[in-house]
């Protein structure tokens, strides 16, 4: 166990569906690590009894706030109706399938010193699948996010991501709530465009699988599925891939309004 690290000001969001052994490992990792937030907010989205029995002995258990719907509503709805419970300036935004690394607290505690001290600062990110391509340092390996509809290839509009993040709770007033009746990666797609519309700035964490495990056990794998267009590796879709995602996001960001 840690010495301690209490982040006031910060409520840890973690939205969640079917998975609650992996809720509670994410759970008992902040604590090992001697990490504790002013709140923790659970949003659910119409997981199975079996589940939200769990999560109603987390209430007690570890001190969280669940947000419940009667039926599954999707991503979008999900994150919208755990937002709105937030209370505190900061939000630490987690699926329940990530787990931090002991070295999370250390670069936590300078990312919210960063996020004070820069109030122009809208997201801090703490993982990825792929370094994001234009990046000028700024302090203990953070860099901050450059986007220019002029730089080459796609990976540019890839300023926000769902996956673990600081955020400032006014997030939804400044870019809109999430779209709500649309696949998740639909959901979060638009935020990205809305993002870079509305000119967000944010930070990225160099060493982006430093911080963070993403862990899908064979009891509670993935909830996220995705189709071959995305996932093939053939080497004809993974061409008329990229030329589409290079068309369909230059397009969107400079036609549509999101």
């Amino acid at each position: 166990m840690d010495n301690g690290h209490f982040f006031k000001d910060v409520t840890l969001l973690v939205t969640h569906y079917n998975r609650s052994n992996s809720l509670e490992r994410l759970l008992l990792a902040f604590r090992k690590l001697g990490i504790a937030f002013e709140a923790i907010v659970v949003s659910d989205d119409g997981s199975k009894p079996e589940h939200l029995k769990q999560l109603k002995e987390y209430e007690t258990k570890y001190g969280i706030t669940l947000v419940t719907t009667p039926k599954n509503k999707g991503l979008g709805n999900n994150i919208n109706k755990g937002q709105d419970a937030v209370k505190t300036l900061f939000t630490l935004y987690v699926q329940e399938d990530f787990d931090p690394f002991p070295i999370f607290a250390t670069k936590f505690s300078e990312a919210l010193a960063l996020f004070r001290k820069d109030e122009s600062l809208d997201i801090i990110r703490f993982y990825a699948y792929f370094k994001y391509p234009y990046l000028k340092p700024v302090a203990h390996g953070f860099s901050e996010m450059q986007f220019s509809i002029l730089s080459p290839g796609y990976k540019k509009f890839y300023q926000y991501s769902d996956h673990p993040h600081l955020r400032r709770t006014n997030f939804l007033q400044k870019f809109g709530r999430y779209t709500e009746g649309v696949k998740g990666d639909v959901t979060e797609y638009n935020m990205m465009m809305s993002f870079l519309q509305h000119k967000g700035k944010g930070l990225f964490y160099e060493d982006f699988k430093g911080l963070f495990d993403q862990i899908n056990t064979s009891d509670e794998p993935s909830t996220m599925k995705r189709n071959f267009w995305r996932e093939s590796d053939n080497p004809a879709v993974w061409f008329a891939r990229q030329l589409y995602r290079y068309y369909k996001m230059n397009r969107d960001y400079l036609f549509k309004r999101f």
